[in-house]
């Protein structure tokens, strides 16, 4: 057995191209499916894009309908979690386009924020835990991670 891929529905795939570019990820594959009126795109992280490509690495399959629905998050799905170069320097850039930090990076490590279509993401920090920095250390939750 192989894990292949994670799938999400997203309602904008615009935006949430945007956050995963954010966040590293890059397009390797698209597919439109005229019949079944759906355009899948997958993302790799930048270390993973060659064996994505080679071996097919897991991926990221966002999965756009193309007749608008609403998405919910089922219970039994937790988050997806990405290790970041620099935690706090992505959490600030989503900031700058209005993602809410939910659970803020106060240490250094980890952070929880969502998608467009409200997907949990953990961020962990690559390597050793940065200096505690304001005004992440000082920052309060938000909503639910």
């Amino acid at each position: 057995m192989r894990y292949l891929h994670t799938m999400i529905r997203v309602s904008n795939l615009e935006k949430s191209l945007i956050f995963f570019q954010i966040l590293g990820l890059r397009e390797i594959r698209r597919r439109n499916s005229e019949k079944g009126k759906f355009t899948n795109v997958h993302l790799a992280a930048k270390d993973d894009i060659a064996s994505a490509k080679a071996v097919r690495a897991p991926t990221l399959e966002l999965t756009y309908n193309w007749d608008p629905e609403e998405y919910k998050g089922g219970r039994n799905f937790g988050h997806l979690a990405f290790e970041v170069e620099d935690i706090y320097a992505i959490c600030e850039t989503l900031t700058e386009i209005g993602v809410v930090i939910n659970r803020p990076p106060r240490d250094g490590h980890m952070a929880f924020v969502r998608t467009p279509d409200g997907v949990s993401i953990e961020l962990l920090q690559k390597g050793e835990k940065l200096p505690k920095q304001e005004p992440w250390a000082s920052m309060k939750n938000s909503g639910e991670w």
